[in-house]
Parts: C-alpha cells; structure tokens; sequence
C-alpha cells in the first residue's frame, strides 16, 4: 500500500499525499516533539516535513525507508529549528544581561586558529565521505547528538555508529594531514 501512495504523490496526487500524512503525522510529532519539547513547535516541523515532501515528490520512489527517512528529516528539522530559537533568544537580551555575561580570554598562540580556507578544506573533505557515513559522523561530531539518540533515529548498533565516527576521523585526517605541519 505504502508504495502505491508514494508512486501516486510523486505524480503529483493532492489525495495520497493526505493519506500520507495521515499515516506518517504521529510519528513525526513524537520525533520532533522528543527535540523540541514544545508541542507548537513540533506541529511545525511535522508540517515543515510534509511541505518538504511535497516539494521533493518526484525523487520519493528513490528513497528505501520513508519512515526512516522521515525522521531523520523531522529530527534535523527540529534541531534546526531549536537552534534558531536559541540563537533568537540570545539575540532578544536586554544590553544589561550582555554586559554580565563574560568569556574567558583566549590562551592560544595564534598558529592554533583555523583560517577561512582551512574550514572549506574540511567540509569538502566531510563531503567526500561516504553518505551514511557522513551523516553519522555529522550528527555525532557537529551536531552533537548522542550515540544513544542517533542509534534510535537510525536504527543502527552503537557498535555501527563507532564504525562510521571511526572511519570518518581516519579519513579526515588523512585527508587532512596536510593542513598542519609535523612539530
């Protein structure tokens, strides 16, 4: 059943897309609502994702697990989503909470900052990751999401997760090897 409405949304069919949603509404919410905490918000992440769909129709029949794909779209939306509303917050500080808040100097000699081309290096070698990999290896090491919760978004082992941080970082830095020079 589920790959006929999925043959039919991505021909353009308003009515699958309904009973898509339907289907799939629940478990989105309980994704985004377990990031987010806010049921408002998690509304609109379900929303968000099923706009997202709608959008990318026509390549639906080349995924191979919608509900996985689901949620890793639901997740990251809702963390981009948690991100903003952070960074909007802190941005929404009264001048005299800014004042109180203070960092710590910096105690580094300056060959330790990373230039701008150093940074573009590094995310073209993250792009060069296999893609499981590199999704596995973004959400542990730039995302920060916790083995535990990547394991169940994905549905994968702690042990395959490792693998993959694993394999990244080796890859990484021989990738990389050359962007620091040996002491």
């Amino acid at each position: 059943m589920e790959a006929n409405i999925i043959y039919r949304i991505a021909k353009g069919d308003e009515q699958a897309l309904d009973a898509f949603m339907d289907h799939y509404s629940d478990f989105l919410y309980r994704t985004a609502y377990g990031v987010t905490g806010d049921k408002e918000t998690a509304e609109e992440v379900v929303s968000d994702v099923f706009l997202e769909v709608w959008k990318k129709r026509k390549t639906l029949l080349e995924i191979d697990s919608m509900s996985g794909y689901l949620r890793t779209l639901a997740y990251r939306m809702a963390i981009s989503v948690n991100r903003y509303n952070t960074t909007r917050n802190f941005s929404e500080l009264e001048t005299e909470e800014i004042e109180i808040f203070q960092t710590l100097p910096l105690e580094a000699p300056d060959d330790e900052f990373i230039s701008r081309e150093e940074v573009e290096q590094i995310n073209r070698a993250i792009e060069e990751l296999p893609p499981k990999c590199r999704h596995v290896f973004t959400l542990a090491k730039l995302e920060d999401v916790s083995y535990n919760e990547i394991s169940n978004l994905l549905n994968i082992s702690i042990s395959t997760i490792n693998y993959h941080v694993k394999f990244a970082m080796e890859a990484l830095k021989m990738r990389l090897r050359w962007l620091r020079p040996p002491d």
